[in-house]
């Protein structure tokens, strides 16, 4: 039983009990009931804006996981896309040039994919920019692969019609069982041995004991054997047809003249130390139309895809020629 409350009155002077009106008691009540509920949104609101909800904390940790999924995919994209570009550094200047093809334009093989409509199905969420994103460099890699691929397939159907012209142009080393890390010199700006100046080295040096066998790169016909105390010392040139010649310099033997038709793998020299050279090494160049071109790029029939790729990354390397 609830305790009965009294007052005083000063004009009684006694105390009297004290009573609620029941219009007092329901104002009572619905202030509390008020006062309740607001306290009670407040708390809610609260929660849901600084700790959130159980349901809200696991989509959280979804969307956390997903952006992280995404951010893999977009490192894979990445590595796919630097594989594609290797691919298509080694169609337009490898396989194309061989067969005398024009390199596939810059704009065919970054052509766009779709048009801005393509992506209005993944707008107006917080994440769009990211899906979009990620969207978008896929169908741009699947378009570029669709190129390359159409590109090999016309590449297959020159080969097929132009196997006389395989087997002319220089496709292998000119020096057997050649360790890559016995090229001495690569192509491009090197300090001259003699001078101590930075020239231009038209080809590669390949280093080795005086006396082992130097081979034709491809078939040909033997256009120049010449015998010099300087420059290219004892040397031979190789015309194979279809613009391509090729030079061996600084021989010891020369085992071929003037006019022999010669067969890729034939032996025409031995490797020397004549004219210009400071060590026993062939100097060997490849000409495309009269122009020398980087040797390595001819090298296809002996190197594996990993070779290849540290001969140019060796190439980068400061060297001195030995010619």
């Amino acid at each position: 039983m609830a305790k009965k409350k009294y007052i005083f009155n000063p004009q009684t002077l006694e105390y009297e009990e004290y009573k609620v009106s029941g219009k007092r008691k329901f104002w009572n009540i619905m202030l509390y009931l008020f006062s309740t509920g607001v306290m009670g949104f407040l708390i809610v609101l609260l929660v849901q804006n600084f700790f959130g909800s159980p349901k809200e904390r696991m989509q959280s940790r979804e969307i956390e996981y997903l952006k992280l999924q995404y951010q893999i995919m977009n490192d894979k994209i990445d590595e796919l896309d630097i594989l594609l570009s290797e691919m298509q550094d080694r169609d337009d200047n490898i396989y194309r040039i061989i067969f005398e093809a024009e390199p596939i334009p810059s704009s065919v093989r970054k052509a766009g994919y779709g048009g801005s409509n393509r992506y209005v199905a993944l707008d107006g969420y917080v994440n769009s920019d990211m899906v979009v994103n990620t969207a978008q460099r896929i169908d741009i890699l699947t378009s570029q692969l669709y190129v390359q691929s159409k590109s090999f397939d016309d590449i297959y159907e020159m080969a097929k019609n132009k196997s006389e012209m395989l087997s002319c142009i220089p496709a292998i080393m000119p020096v057997k069982n050649v360790d890559i890390y016995r090229i001495s010199s690569h192509y491009g700006q090197r300090t001259d041995p003699f001078y101590k100046v930075t020239k231009f080295h038209n080809g590669i040096d390949f280093s080795g004991p005086e006396g082992i066998g130097i081979y034709a790169s491809g078939d040909g016909t033997v256009i120049k054997v010449e015998r010099n105390k300087s420059g290219y010392g004892n040397n031979i040139i190789i015309d194979h047809g279809y613009g391509y010649k090729t030079r061996y310099a600084h021989l010891k033997d020369i085992k071929v003249k003037k006019g022999s038709k010669v067969k890729r793998g034939q032996e025409i020299g031995t490797m020397g130390n004549t004219g210009k050279s400071t060590a026993p090494h062939l100097h060997y160049e490849v000409l495309k139309n009269n122009k020398a071109v980087n040797p390595i790029n001819f090298f296809f029939n002996d190197i594996t895809p990993e070779e290849y790729d540290k001969i140019l990354e060796l190439s980068q390397y400061p060297s001195q020629t030995m010619d």
